[in-house]
């Protein structure tokens, strides 16, 4: 009995120690470091298309980058100059995802409003015949809207106009699986961050946004509070969430794991459709391209934002003809007297 009532007032003085007021909890709870101020240094324009660049994509090497335009032509930028690489003739273009010398090949895929999928093997030797390397890798009823390689360069995804998302192997061009769930026009994808790389997301014309698991074909989840088309999807860095860009004026943050949206980003500003998004590579900052881009200094709508792999830039393309890198980072002041950073 001694024991038993030792025990109960060692425990109630625990319970005391460890009660912590609700109030302070909740502050706890949603207490995040303000970022300090946010530090834009456009560092280059890149000239040289001659209309609309509607697609850009970073190398792994963070020193170029690879862009398609309306007039059918890519460039590899590098950020002192530009050459063409190949002509081609579709509008949508993608690197693979596996570690390349830069000074060697470059692999970028192809698709557009011909209903292929074409994949170039090619270098940097302005001499190489590249279009005598094209291969057809997939073929749509309708035009082709985005892709992505999977963890494998053997394999890729594609979104479509005829509604459906598709697995293709790139060396036989065989059809391995085939996604069916939207109702219109799929518009976007991007696959998981995670090292398995088993899933992926859509989103279309019908407003919704699906999670599909690669292995099975079947969508897994379901998200629609879209109010009109998802133009761009973007998976938060953890794999755990992801952002869409859409025709409402607005960004949308949902939790995969809540099976929830959990945050609206809007402007009253703002009017126009988002047209791509990106994260940060803490994922703290979401980036959104707009028709209208006054921060960075493009005269018409931007059509595409990447970060770099690094996280210390990104790039914008829009339908002025140029595509803007950007350095961005945080400024703060070390207090001496508090021992802390200050926002400036």
């Amino acid at each position: 009995q001694q024991i038993a009532t030792l025990m109960r007032k060692k425990s109630e003085k625990l319970a005391g120690k460890l009660l912590i007021p609700s109030s302070n909890r909740e502050e706890d709870l949603f207490r995040v470091e303000p970022l300090g101020q946010f530090v834009m240094k456009p560092r280059r324009t890149l000239k040289g298309h001659g209309n609309k660049v509607l697609c850009m994509d970073w190398c792994r090497d963070k020193r170029r980058l690879v862009s398609s335009s309306q007039v059918f032509f890519s460039y590899c930028h590098k950020w002192t100059h530009s050459d063409i690489i190949i002509r081609y003739s579709t509008p949508h273009l993608l690197r693979p995802p596996s570690k390349v010398d830069s000074s060697s090949v470059f692999t970028p895929v192809c698709l557009g409003l011909d209903n292929k999928c074409s994949v170039y093997p090619l270098s940097f030797d302005k001499n190489e015949n590249m279009a005598a390397k094209k291969k057809s890798v997939a073929m749509h009823t309708n035009y082709l809207s985005a892709c992505c390689f999977t963890n494998s360069d053997m394999q890729l995804l594609t979104a479509s106009g005829d509604g459906t998302c598709a697995l293709w192997d790139v060396e036989s061009g065989q059809l391995l699986q085939s996604f069916h769930g939207h109702g219109a026009d799929v518009l976007c994808l991007d696959l998981a961050p995670s090292e398995t790389g088993n899933t992926f997301i859509s989103g279309g014309c019908d407003k919704k946004a699906l999670v599909w698991d690669i292995r099975t074909g079947q969508c897994v989840q379901c998200f629609e509070t879209h109010e009109s088309d998802i133009n761009s999807v973007r998976f938060y860095p953890s794999g755990d969430a992801f952002a869409t860009g859409s025709d409402d004026a607005t960004c949308r943050l949902y939790d995969l794991r809540a099976d929830r949206e959990v945050a609206i980003y809007s402007k009253e500003s703002i009017i126009f459709g988002a047209s791509s998004v990106d994260f940060s590579l803490s994922g703290r900052l979401l980036f959104a391209g707009t028709r209208v881009a006054i921060l960075f200094g493009h005269e018409n709508r931007v059509s595409c934002l990447r970060v770099s792999p690094d996280g210390t830039a990104f790039c914008s393309a829009s339908w002025d003809h140029t595509l803007k890198v950007v350095l961005f980072y945080f400024q703060r002041i070390y207090d001496a007297k508090k021992n802390s950073t200050v926002v400036t």
